[in-house]
């Protein structure tokens, strides 16, 4: 028996590749199934299931695809009705894969349908538990995602089925089970999920703190719902794909994969209204680019953001992007169910300008810039674009907090006739929240190069640190 744990970072998702005697079960497989394929037959074993442990919310899967691909059968846990051919398995129905055996278990709570899947080796003994998003390492899934299908699954009433799940399907398994979430940290499946992606049940029942003894039903819902922000827009529309089915990822890639000269590129974006998004790294975005494109860099968590930030699922896109880089963007896209790039730049960006087509450009400037600047003006306008949550951690004690997750939302928050200087972590975020306001005409955002890193590692910047409130302490 062989189990092997798939990570993508950029997703902060697991897939799972199982293999006994010959046969070979994937568990939420990602869009891109050639590599599964490959595998399997470089093993020389054949792919019998897809176990999916619920409809996803953070990417489009890849069973439709897999099952067409090789005739392996697809498994959903009790209630999933998709729109495609499936098996919906019943509570504690057993699936045989060469010498082990896949029990599903239905554990309902972040959607209905949500099932683990507990895997028995050869002797019979339960070894692993396949988790979805109902059980993560330090955290569990978060109840209020289905609503945004199904408006009268509120996450009061899939918060209660949780807590059951949990009580009454998984803490009464053995503390040596291995535990195999779906996610880890960075996944807004979860609001507390460790760097760690496995870890033995019993480890979870002892740190974990939805799982800790004597945790009350009016506890649990409690700590389970607060905190919660809202989830990315494209997540409901990702369950949708999931259920009622999509284009296959090679027509998605033959059609995006159309490479368009500087002329032809200004022609389809002239006459489509197609996004021009530049993966780039950020700061070779900033010294120039074209006119109304945004930067996302394809070095980071680009299939998320790209999902947070771009509003339509259905908007054409144009690439510019180093051109052995197109496919890779166009997958990474499709991932999260952006199926309508329509083609990219031929050679890059210098395409463009030997072209003699008119740039644009962002000011950039250091930490010791920032520095000096504000030793000029006290009063200088400072806008941290981090999450909420990292904001009241700590921050610069002067600078406004307008997160670049709900920049949709938020940006008549910023003036037009301001100077600001905009700043994340690091670097990253702080141009993509730059370049969409760019686009959408605020000419008076510099963006901070280094970050909040290189402003508290400066010693010039008065932090202000998080203050427990006195009702906790």
């Amino acid at each position: 028996m062989k189990v092997e744990q798939i990570y993508t970072g950029c997703l902060a998702q697991g897939t799972y590749y199982i293999e006994s005697d010959g046969e070979a079960a994937i568990i939420d497989p990602l869009r891109e199934v050639q590599p599964y394929i490959q595998k399997a037959a470089r093993n020389h074993v054949k792919i019998k299931y897809v176990f999916e442990t619920h409809f996803h919310a953070d990417f489009v899967s890849g069973h439709l695809d897999l099952a067409k691909e090789t005739g392996a059968k697809i498994i959903y846990g009790p209630t999933a009705q998709p729109g495609f051919e499936a098996i919906t398995a019943e509570d504690g129905q057993e699936f045989k894969l060469g010498k082990v055996v896949l029990k599903v278990i239905h554990t309902p709570g972040h959607t209905m349908e949500s099932s683990c899947f507990l895997l028995k080796n050869e002797t019979g003994k339960e070894v692993a538990l396949f988790t979805g998003d109902t059980l993560f390492i330090g955290d569990v899934g978060r109840p209020d995602l289905a609503q945004k299908v199904i408006a009268e699954l509120t996450p009061e009433k899939l918060v209660d089925h949780l807590y059951d799940s949990l009580h009454n399907k998984i803490l009464p398994l053995a503390d040596d089970i291995i535990v195999y979430p779906a996610h880890g940290a960075g996944s807004a499946c979860g609001k507390n999920m460790s760097k760690e992606t496995t870890d033995t049940l019993g480890h979870q029942k002892a740190t974990n703190y939805a799982l800790r003894p004597g945790l009350s039903r009016e506890q649990f819902v409690k700590e389970v719902l607060t905190g919660l922000t809202p989830p990315p827009q494209y997540f409901p529309l990702n369950v949708l794909m999931n259920i009622k089915g999509y284009d296959s990822i090679s027509d998605v890639i033959k059609r995006g994969t159309q490479a368009l000269s500087a002329d032809a590129f200004e022609t389809a974006a002239n006459e489509t209204g197609a996004l021009i998004l530049d993966t780039r790294n950020a700061q070779t975005f900033a010294k120039a680019f074209i006119p109304n494109s945004i930067n996302i860099g394809i070095d980071g968590s680009f299939a998320p953001w790209a999902g947070t930030l771009i509003p339509d699922i259905k908007q054409e896109i144009l690439l510019v992007t180093d051109e052995d880089k197109a496919e890779e963007v166009i997958t990474r896209l499709a991932r999260v169910g952006y199926d309508h790039t329509i083609g990219y730049l031929e050679d890059g960006f210098e395409s463009w300008t030997k072209a003699g087509k008119e740039v644009d450009s962002i000011s950039s400037v250091s930490v010791d810039e920032l520095i000096a600047i504000c030793k000029k003006d006290p009063q200088a306008d400072i806008l941290d674009v981090r999450k909420k949550s990292e904001y009241d951690s700590e921050h610069i004690t002067t600078a406004e907090n307008i997160p670049l997750d709900y920049i949709n939302d938020n940006m008549a928050q910023v003036s037009r006739n301001k100077t600001y200087y905009v700043h994340c972590a690091s670097g990253y975020r702080s141009m993509m929240f730059v370049s969409i306001l760019k686009a959408r005409g605020y000419d008076n955002l510099v963006d901070v190069n280094g970050g909040f890193k290189a402003m508290k590692e400066s010693g010039k910047f008065e932090i202000t640190d998080y203050v427990y409130p006195t009702t906790l302490l």
